[in-house]
């Protein structure tokens, strides 16, 4: 057997790969157009799935550690990078320069590069959102798909896509059974959600991002005082998602999780005891008995006015029960660790409701909504679903002074406290639909496209659940649309331990 070929990393520790095996062979990107300027060595053929890999080391306990070492040892050292050393913009931004003066110099492998290419990301739901954010950011004419290693919590959005919700081993036998099944994945197209948020900050702000001391996410950033619009106190923030943004009682919990999680991580080092951490701020916080624990001012009717985009330019009233105390928007049929609130509607719901299948890439949120922790436990029976609340192209959230002054929201895993208003003050948040990604999926995954074929238009008999749905009452008119946001960009003082 040929010797291991040692090399070093940027962080000096010593990682080690086989020349000799041609099954990497179909992964690996010559240094020449990794790293601009170096010595053209162009391979005796082109790579089938040529990979970058990005890491999130912190991610997982000590696993997102070990699987970084495992890419490194098997993959050419300078297309794997670790996200607490390297930004991915910048990763993506001289990768794609560099494949651009080459196409333009006559390099013949460049272009294949540039065609194959796919990402790998190891990290949680918030890491895979900031990679997505980045790519958008882009504006490629030929984005690379996605592939993420489930290395979270939650892990929604690896396993909307069939690459699981556990953990993933990190030896290096169980890295090569990934790298091929991400070299025979499919491609799929997936709906991007922009929000944007415009609210009185605290004090004065001034123009640094993000606003302190506002306890926002770093998926939400500001933008800068630059029109009209912010006036009076005003500013407007900008971020968006791919899975979901959910507002009431699972963000209040996920936002706990989270919080002790920063003050005590030593107690967060695997998966089964972040899930028990987890299931025990349900209980504690008093969401089995909302009605006894906490006061109907929580109830999403009566926090927030809100109306749906059912057509283009056509805003009306969501209609929302008064005992609904959270409320999801989802994108995909994965939340809180795989379960979909939106389960399958009957076909006589999905007729009488003119609702149509969940796809990923149809331009609809499903929109659902739960009373307690006990409604949301319906979800682990196999026909469990929420209230179904609408099917729309986008959703307006406009609060005014109300007896609360805060509640919680969460978008793809990363939950914050957000304040509402006072006095005569408000805050709108509006998520509307711009533009797509590309994710690539395994095996007998959840996510549905419109485009496929292969896809089912109606449930079949012994998929769909009751046709048994909540009574709806009205609630206020909606107002004027004012916008949607058009960029995914992280404030430059980002850093990665701030993401799961």
């Amino acid at each position: 057997m040929a010797k291991d070929l040692k090399v070093r990393s940027d962080s000096q520790e010593t990682v080690t790969c086989d020349p000799e095996d041609d099954s990497l062979k179909d992964f690996l990107i010559p240094d020449y157009l990794l790293l601009y300027g170096s010595e053209v060595k162009q391979p005796s053929r082109a790579p089938a799935s040529p990979v970058v890999v990005f890491v999130n080391s912190r991610s997982g306990g000590q696993l997102g550690g070990e699987l970084l070492i495992s890419y490194q040892t098997l993959l050419n050292k300078n297309q794997v990078f670790d996200l607490n050393e390297n930004a991915p913009d910048k990763v993506l931004h001289q990768l794609y320069f560099n494949i651009e003066k080459l196409k333009h110099d006559g390099d013949s492998l460049a272009p294949e590069i540039q065609k194959k290419l796919r990402i790998i990301v190891a990290g949680g739901d918030g890491t895979a959102g900031w990679i997505l954010g980045v790519i958008s950011d882009l504006n490629l004419a030929q984005p690379p798909p996605v592939a993420t290693v489930p290395l979270g919590t939650g892990n929604n959005l690896p396993f909307a896509f069939g690459w699981g919700k556990k953990n993933p081993g990190t030896d290096l036998e169980s890295v090569k059974m990934f790298l091929n099944l991400v070299k025979d994945a499919k491609e799929m197209k997936v709906d991007s959600w922009h929000v944007l948020m415009r609210m009185k900050v605290p004090g004065d702000a001034g123009a640094c991002d993000p606003i302190p001391p506002l306890d926002l996410p770093h998926s939400l950033h500001a933008v800068h005082r630059d029109s009209k619009s912010d006036e009076d106190g005003y500013r407007t923030f900008r971020g968006g998602f791919w899975n979901y943004f959910s507002m009431g009682m699972d963000a209040q919990v996920s936002y706990g999780f989270h919080t002790e999680r920063k003050l005590h991580p030593e107690k967060f080092k695997n998966q089964a005891s972040n899930q028990s951490a987890y299931a025990k701020l349900t209980c504690s916080q008093g969401w089995f008995w909302a009605s006894l624990s906490h006061p109907s001012t929580w109830n999403i009717a009566q926090l927030a006015q809100v109306s749906i985009l059912k057509k283009p330019g056509l805003w009306e009233p969501l209609n929302i029960p008064p005992t609904i105390r959270s409320i999801i928007c989802l994108n995909l049929p994965s939340f809180s660790g795989g379960l979909n609130p939106w389960g399958m509607p009957s076909k006589r719901r999905l007729s009488g409701k003119e609702w149509t299948f969940p796809y990923v890439d149809d331009g609809f949120l499903e929109i659902v909504g739960f009373r307690n922790a006990w409604h949301g436990a319906v979800l682990y029976a196999p026909a469990g679903h929420g209230t179904r609340l609408a099917q729309a192209r986008g959703i307006r959230f406009e609060f005014r002074k109300r007896a609360t002054d805060h509640t919680f929201m969460r978008m793809d895993g990363e939950p914050w406290k957000q304040p509402l208003p006072k006095e005569n003050d408000t805050v709108t948040i509006e998520i509307s639909c711009s533009g797509q990604v590309s994710m690539l999926a395994t095996g007998n995954h959840p996510s549905k496209s419109v485009n496929d074929p292969s896809t089912p238009r109606t449930p079949k008999d012994n998929e769909c659940d009751s046709d048994e749905e909540e009574a709806v009452e009205d609630i206020s008119e909606a107002q004027k649309k004012f916008g949607a946001a058009n960029s995914f960009q992280l404030p430059e003082d980002f850093h990665i331990s701030q993401v799961s």
